[in-house]
């Protein structure tokens, strides 16, 4: 019993980590294109861009590896029973629950591999990735001006430089201000750079000239500068907002305890999401011995066929389908109602005992086919 184990155990571990590294390969392609305009219009060096793309890998991961488990169970023991080797292996004695064994084991380690994704993990790679992307998008060293082209660098500022030099300098720029109300101010300079100070990002501009045009009266005011600064984004010099965290960032026990009471910044709608979100780290894990035991009631109940197990597998690829898409708009429901938060372990537990179930069924019924001595002795 112990070499099945193993033999079986080895199929499945390797089919689960190719499967999962193809999968997530796939997913991290897809979704790191969104952010390569980073690196075009930001100038965004190549290995932060690697570093906030891979920071989306945990939470890819905890979606993909119950599906790419489920996947390779299936493979493996339809193989298994295409190949004569379950109708042996159960001739020797073996019954259903011995031979889900190999994959039992699996899923209660991926199981456990799932809840450090959910509990910690993920949630620490999702506020790095916040953070990141907030900086890359803000802060002045990260910040791109495109030569030979009017840029929008803030509502209401729009920047213009003819060159570039290989120190970063900027060359004849001309900047158009409207973000003081009432009045307009084009600013033309021979050089600038930008800086960092603490009212955010700031261009440094040497030998400019300021035209202020107040509208209404139509009054302009012209000064010229040596040097001149001009705060690229907030022009009151006011420190930028703090950035709100999503649930995703947050801490589960932060989530299970937060509430507009006990942070000022929290919004009342955003309180269930929160308290879903916590629900969900805690009980999507268990998704993994779900899809295996809805896996293997598919294909170890019921009697073996020659012709192959077709119908069978399309069934059971449909009901993990159905568990998956209740699972998801459990979430969805419970994130707008404290009072459907129930939904969520409902949507996961349920469908486990249904398949336990039927797998103990098919138990018992082999023990009938294959002992019935022992059967009456009992």
């Amino acid at each position: 019993m112990r070499t099945i184990t193993s033999y079986v155990l080895f199929q499945l571990a390797t089919g689960t980590i190719l499967v999962t590294a193809g999968l997530l390969s796939v997913a991290w392609l897809t979704q790191s294109l969104r952010y390569i305009e980073l690196i075009v219009t930001q100038g965004v060096s190549v290995h932060s861009f690697l570093t906030l793309t891979g920071l989306l890998l945990p939470g890819f991961l905890s979606l993909i590896m119950p599906v790419a488990l489920f996947m390779v169970v299936l493979f493996t023991y339809n193989r298994l029973n295409t190949d004569r080797e379950l109708v042996v292996i159960r001739a020797a004695g073996v019954g259903p629950f011995g031979l889900a064994c190999p994959a039992l084991i699996l899923a209660f380690v991926m199981m456990a591999a799932g809840y450090s994704l959910t509990l910690w993990l993920g949630p620490e790679s999702a506020r790095s990735f916040k953070e990141l992307q907030w900086s890359l998008r803000n802060d002045a060293s990260k910040l791109m001006i495109q030569d030979g082209t009017f840029n929008d660098v803030a509502t209401g500022l729009t920047v213009y430089t003819r060159a570039r030099t290989s120190n970063g300098e900027l060359l004849d720029v001309m900047i158009h201000d409207t973000r003081t109300p009432g009045k307009t101010n084009t600013i033309i300079a021979e050089r600038g750079a930008i800086a960092s100070s603490p009212a955010g990002p700031v261009l440094i501009l040497g030998k400019a000239s300021s035209h202020q045009v107040t509208l209404g009266t139509g009054t302009m005011s012209l000064l010229d500068f040596e040097r001149l600064s001009v705060n690229l984004w907030d022009q009151s010099g006011k420190e930028h907002e703090q950035r709100y965290r999503e649930a995703q960032e947050r801490p589960t026990r932060e989530l299970l305890t937060v509430t507009e009471k006990t942070d000022l910044t929290i919004r009342p709608a955003d309180v269930p999401r929160f308290r879903a979100e916590a629900i969900q780290r805690l009980f999507n894990p268990i998704s993994y011995i779900c899809f295996v035991l809805i896996a293997l009631a598919g294909l170890l109940s019921g009697s073996f066929s020659r012709r192959g197990h077709t119908r069978r597998i399309v069934l059971t690829a449909t009901a993990m389908v159905l568990v998956q898409s209740g699972i998801i708009g459990a979430g969805n429901l419970a994130s707008h109602a404290t009072n459907l938060l129930p939904l969520i372990p409902a949507a996961v537990l349920l469908p486990t005992a249904i398949a336990l179930f039927i797998l103990a069924r098919s138990s018992q019924s082999i023990n009938v086919a294959y002992f019935p001595n022992r059967t009456r002795m009992s």
